[in-house]
């Protein structure tokens, strides 16, 4: 890879770097391992991670007021690799925003809006769920209801043969 000459203007990257690793014996030194153990069709067992490329701006002077003391913290996750974040570490995501933006009305609406968000994730997952409930519960009752129209309907079947049947035997 060739190092960047400028940062790109969105601080976006696409490049990974690949992490393998392959179970080797105990004592074995640097001398013993080969690229040939980490060939995948001779049927080694190689274990890989994908590490993608971030960046991230210089940090900014710290803040009189420290972190520990923010009140209604949000949750901690991380970054995936398809560079969505999983809600648990929306801190994460925060800190790269405001870094990148730089004043602290942008960082607090930054904070605020993904807040909001995660709120907002939180109670659609709950609503869907709560969607999925009813309608398998409809469902089953859908079921039960053509098992009693399909019986009513025979009855009333037999019932009409009986009364055609009386009425023409009377004829």
């Amino acid at each position: 890879m060739q190092a960047q000459k400028e940062v790109p203007p969105d601080m976006q990257c696409k490049d990974k770097f690949l992490l393998q690793s392959v179970r080797v014996n105990d004592g074995a030194d640097a001398k013993e391992i080969t690229p040939e153990m980490f060939n995948k069709e001779a049927g080694h067992v190689v274990e890989e991670c994908k590490l993608r490329v971030v960046y991230v701006a210089p940090p900014q002077p710290q803040s009189p007021v420290p972190e520990s003391s923010e009140e209604g913290s949000s949750p901690r996750g991380s970054v995936t690799e398809n560079g969505n974040a999983n809600g648990s570490d929306s801190t994460t995501v925060m800190r790269g925003f405001t870094e990148r933006n730089g004043t602290p009305e942008k960082s607090a609406e930054a904070k605020a809006l993904m807040l909001r968000l995660t709120e907002e994730k939180n109670n659609a997952i709950q609503l869907n769920s709560k969607l999925r409930q009813e309608l398998d519960m409809l469902r089953r009752q859908s079921n039960k209801s053509r098992g009693n129209v399909s019986m009513i309907f025979v009855i009333l079947i037999g019932l009409l043969g009986l009364i055609m049947g009386y009425l023409l035997k009377k004829t």
